[in-house]
């Protein structure tokens, strides 16, 4: 059993070295088929668990017109306190605003808001408001904006509408252009494996002629095959890996919106990348390898 499998994977092997042209660029093509899947599948991830978050917040925001004075913002307060399905209103200085701003940029960044304060502070007043019941949401906020002295709010449902129309334009592209590569990997893994056939069609030939059966001369091609989906596999993965640990690095500092983080998907992005390589890989060696098969052993020599 052992000495099979040192076999198969010496031919294997073999195989690829003997073609490596052909191999790294059928590599590379599902290398990218791969990486496309897996970024389309964590866009997805991500914006779903930031519609969970929105759709799980039942407050707003509701900011005061800008250089509005603090009396007439504690009024504006009282009315939106007066209306139905407000749980609580706690009034935001614009003093204590500019603070919050600053404790989230840090203190490297807090310098460049130092000394925004009184006059000079270009953030408004604000409420911070929750519902007793989100199925009233969209009216509360309608009634909200139409109180004089309020400027805007943050109305997270018009984001979710977004992030939903978003989340499916990247969906349905993403899924015709891995469809697309995915048969052009199948295609040039087909043609790298055919191509090694060719190379190798007179040991095929011998074989036959001693009555080699087709699964003997036709496994160690479907190894090749697996060996570099494998290959495009670890590739695929080590990638997507440190590209999208660099670009969730950057969102969290721009943005308070906090991606999935990659260690709890690295396992099982792996083994999914690891698995669908190996399987694109064997079907391209069975689809290349099928058909000549059929071919006697003279006919073989003939391609």
């Amino acid at each position: 059993m052992i000495r099979s499998f040192r076999y198969l994977l010496k031919e294997g092997v073999r195989n690829i070295w003997s073609n490596r042209t052909m191999s790294l660029a059928s590599i590379g093509v599902l290398v990218s088929c791969l990486l496309l899947t897996g970024a389309a599948f964590l866009f997805s991830m991500n914006i779903s668990a930031a519609m969970k978050t929105i759709e799980g917040n039942n407050s707003v925001k509701v900011y005061m017109q800008q250089n509005l004075p603090v009396l007439t913002s504690v009024k504006v307060g009282q009315e939106i306190k007066k209306l139905d399905n407000i749980k609580s209103c706690k009034f935001i200085p614009k003093d204590q605003a500019i603070e919050n701003v600053m404790g989230m940029l840090g203190e490297k960044n807090s310098n460049l808001l130092a000394g925004l304060s009184g006059k000079d502070n270009p953030l408004p007043d604000a409420y911070q408001i929750s519902f007793q019941d989100l199925s009233k949401y969209k009216d509360t906020v309608a009634k909200i904006k139409k109180i004089d002295g309020v400027g805007s709010v943050n109305d997270y449902s018009d984001i979710a509408a977004k992030l939903t129309k978003l989340d499916h334009m990247i969906t349905t592209g993403g899924g015709w252009i891995i469809l697309l590569l995915s048969l052009v990997s199948l295609f040039i893994i087909s043609n790298t494996i055919r191509t090694t056939m060719f190379s190798r069609r007179l040991e095929i030939n011998i074989m036959k002629s001693v009555g080699a059966t087709n699964w003997f001369i036709r496994v160690p091609f479907i190894v090749e095959g697996v060996i570099i989906g494998l290959i495009s596999g670890v590739f695929a993965s080590l990638l997507l890996q440190l590209i999208y640990g660099r670009l969730t690095g950057t969102l969290t500092s721009i943005t308070m919106f906090s991606p999935i983080a990659m260690s709890t998907l690295a396992g099982p992005l792996t083994g999914v990348f690891l698995l669908a390589g190996s399987l694109f890989g064997a079907l391209g060696g069975a689809i290349s390898i099928g058909k000549y098969l059929k071919k006697e052993g003279g006919d073989i020599v003939d391609w």
